[in-house]
């Protein structure tokens, strides 16, 4: 039973990617993308996972669409019905992993890379209704591209055109046109923006909202960028080298932030002015992060952190709620 809305659940999500031709110390070493990695998703809303580049902001996607296996973990979806108990995705055989990820649609970074260049668009768009048998004759299905073509803002007449007679703006669009005619409740944006020119990100960003109400969708939305986040997030979850650091919704994350990374990205976040910043405001995040293929024991930020204490290079600190909501893995506020 879901009483809470939930629609997913991921807990302890594991990713590991083995290091071809290398050894340490006689051992097969692994790249820890995703390390260790909990969070909900609740019905209708929009949770933001951000992070540095090379955090695994974007392998966490991939693994829970099963375009990567995991290495460990559990995602848990329940399914429309509230009264039946959760699926576990990682767990599911073909058949019945087919028909739940018909609920679960993935939107892209690269709208260049991510569409077939001898498909036309049509064909694109109603690849998963044909191969999911969602559609019966052929005017039906150039019904459903047609109806979909003109929610995302694409013109029906341009469904016999391949995808390089498009701009990125419009490549993105049908790539996003591909997801919803799917009827998904769960849709894994992966920087569906950072490829695109700023005047187009923000009609793309309009575009997503204007759906998700439409559709009554639940989105992931995987970023870097913290003013495209801060926008269209409910609540975001700050990762940090395979590791979730901080949760808590929009609004209090960034008036109050507690992981000292968290207040070192939006330290980062440029503004109009400078001179309006305090300068007792800044928090500059110096040194490199670690390999994700050694990662450090104990707290994984500790080598980069202004607060560090001994304890940090030695154990991982627990999760902490501050306040209702508002989540946090540090020893600063273990005790408060």
């Amino acid at each position: 039973m879901n009483p809470s809305k939930t629609l997913c659940t991921v807990r302890n999500l594991k990713k590991w990617f083995p290091v071809k031709g290398a050894r340490i110390f006689g051992e097969k070493p692994f790249l820890k993308a995703v390390d260790g990695v909990y969070f909900q998703v609740q019905t209708r809303e929009t949770l933001g996972l951000v992070g540095e580049s090379g955090c695994g902001k974007t392998t966490v996607g991939r693994t829970l669409m099963r375009i990567h296996d995991p290495t460990a973990g559990a995602f848990l979806y329940y399914p429309e019905d509230a009264q039946k108990e959760p699926v576990d995705i990682f767990s599911l055989k073909a058949q019945p992993l087919q028909k739940v990820k018909r609920q679960i649609q993935m939107v892209f970074q690269d709208p260049y890379a991510s569409l077939n260049p001898r498909m036309t668009v049509q064909d694109i768009i109603s690849e998963g209704i044909r191969a999911n048998r969602m559609a019966g004759s052929k005017k039906e299905i150039i019904e459903y591209v047609t109806d979909i073509m003109e929610k995302v803002g694409l013109r029906p007449e341009y469904m016999k055109r391949y995808p390089h007679e498009f701009s990125g703006g419009q490549r993105q669009r049908i790539g996003i046109a591909r997801v919803m005619i799917m009827r998904p409740r769960l849709v894994i944006c992966d920087e569906p923006v950072s490829a695109l020119d700023v005047s187009v990100q923000a009609q793309i960003i309009n575009l997503l909202e204007d759906l998700k109400e439409a559709f009554d969708l639940t989105y992931l939305f995987i970023a870097h960028d913290l003013s495209v986040v801060k926008h269209i997030s409910d609540r975001i979850a700050v990762m940090y080298l395979g590791k979730i650091v901080e949760t808590a919704d929009t609004e209090t994350l960034f008036t109050r932030p507690l992981h000292p990374y968290t207040v070192g990205l939006l330290s980062a976040i440029p503004v109009p002015d400078p001179r309006f910043r305090k300068k007792e405001q800044r928090a500059l995040l110096t040194g490199d992060i670690p390999s994700p293929i050694n990662p450090p024991d104990g707290c994984r930020f500790a080598k980069r952190c202004p607060y560090v204490m001994d304890r940090c290079g030695r154990e991982n600190p627990s999760w902490v709620e501050r306040e209702p909501g508002h989540f946090v893995s540090c020893f600063l506020h273990e005790s408060e």
